[in-house]
């Protein structure tokens, strides 16, 4: 019993550190992920054109770039956050391992001092013989033998007890020294972000010289998206209504089944008990298909088993769903109604993200589905996925690599993203479930 306290003694010092260091080392991680979307993202060149697009386009390049700095510099505050937590935690328990550390010490020093005294075999042998009985004599001996093997276990435990606390003080250096590296990265970051603002307002100020090219640009801009969205959303009503049609023949089908079972079920009690014939009939009614609709209307059935599975299957993985694009990406231009700061007069109107990737970047299924349609507009191709009631839609692609009723797979290349003449690479991506709109940035991971 007393070795297997000395070893849990002595090894659970390595439990700790193996504890805190992952700690570390998960922030690390989470952080080097973000710093490396920003440096990825930064390979995404401006234009140099001076036009009223190409400016509009470098605004939204350079304001994603600050969005993506703002959330690398807010993680790495609450990283500092967490290693303060971490610090105060250690050195609690530093205090704590310092303390027993010392009461140890001083009962073994008490110890070493009581044997000093009686150290002489005389005086021990002394001390059995003066013994009343030989019961008492018997004890006696077996204390000496045991003081001394307890005086040794105290020895090892103070030995893990000194481990303990000399690896407790490396993990507190090594976190201190963790957070210092930390305040340090975030400084750089914070001056990276300051002259990534100029860079900004400088575009802005320019900008707000041309409003009346802005506004011809925004018009078009408008009316390329509304087609688009009138397309998207006349070819998801009728995959919508395709569902609930499989789901109503889903629901016919049922019921007939039962139906089935139900006469098929009374027809054999009948001819085993004909008094069962008139409680068949009642339980073949109830069965029947009209019993069935009345109870529960097939209208309200929009999808069937399978579509459900995927729809399942789909919201279980909200917000880790992989980025739409291939390679280096920023998101240029968010989800929904808003203001571009600084140029109040610029309203945008997203039905979902335009998202910015590097000249061959290819777009790929965010889940398993299956390639509802294909279709092309303004000489650019678009290409909708079903996953049960969501369904995920990829605008803007130079050529297709699926076609309609095809079955693709996450992450599933579905074509190339186009590049226009000034160099943009641009997918416009949209998320429904059914005929609702979503903010794709909810359920994709980043």
């Amino acid at each position: 019993m007393k070795q297997i306290l000395l070893f849990l003694l002595i090894c659970f010092p390595f439990t700790l550190w193996a504890q805190t260091t992952p700690k570390i080392k998960e922030l690390e991680n989470r952080r080097k992920e973000l710093s490396q979307q920003i440096a990825e993202s930064e390979t995404l060149l401006k234009s140099t054109k001076k036009d009223v697009k190409s400016q509009l386009d470098n605004l939204a390049l350079i304001t994603g770039q600050i969005d993506e700095r703002k959330r690398y510099v807010d993680a790495i505050q609450n990283d500092v956050n967490s290693l303060n937590s971490e610090i105060t935690q250690l050195e609690l328990e530093l205090a704590d391992l310092q303390k027993e550390l010392d009461d140890k010490k001083e009962k073994y020093a008490a110890s070493v001092q009581y044997m000093y005294k009686n150290r002489s075999v005389q005086e021990k042998l002394m001390f059995i013989l003066s013994a009343k009985n030989f019961n008492q004599m018997y004890r006696r001996m077996r204390y000496v033998r045991e003081y001394a093997d307890f005086q040794r276990v105290q020895g090892k435990e103070i030995e893990g007890k000194q481990l303990q606390v000399a690896q407790k003080k490396e993990e507190l250096e090594a976190t201190r020294g963790a957070k210092e590296a930390l305040l340090k990265q975030g400084q750089t970051e914070r001056i990276k972000l300051e002259i990534q603002e100029r860079d900004r307002q400088t575009l802005i100020a320019n900008l707000k010289k041309k409003q009346k090219g802005i506004q011809q640009e925004l018009t078009k801009k408008r009316r390329t998206a509304s087609q688009l969205n009138k397309e998207i959303d006349r070819l998801i009503a009728i995959e919508v209504e395709k569902a609930r049609k499989r789901a109503e023949e889903e629901a016919r089908r049922l019921a007939e089944a039962k139906k089935k079972a139900a006469e098929e079920a009374a027809a054999a009690k009948s001819k085993e008990d004909p008094a069962a014939i008139k409680s068949s009939e009642n339980a073949a009614r109830k069965a029947s298909p009209r019993a069935t609709i009345k109870s529960a209307p097939i209208e309200k059935y929009n999808l069937n088993t399978e579509d459900r599975r995927l729809s399942g299957n789909f919201e279980r993985n909200k917000g880790i769903l992989p980025v739409p694009i291939t390679g280096p990406y920023l998101i240029i231009s968010h989800f929904g109604t808003y203001s571009v700061d600084g140029l109040k007069y610029v309203k945008l109107d997203n039905k979902g993200i335009d998202i910015k990737g590097k000249q061959g970047a290819q777009a790929r299924a965010i889940f398993d589905g299956e390639v509802s349609y294909v279709f092309k507009l303004n000489g650019l191709n678009n290409v909708l996925v079903r996953h049960g009631a969501y369904i995920s839609v990829y605008c803007n692609l130079k050529n297709v690599m699926v076609s309609k009723g095809q079955h693709v797979n996450t992450r599933g290349l579905l074509g190339t993203v186009a590049t226009d003449s000034n160099g943009n690479t641009v997918l416009h991506f949209q998320l429904r479930k059914e005929t609702s709109k979503l903010n794709p940035e909810a359920w994709i991971g980043r």
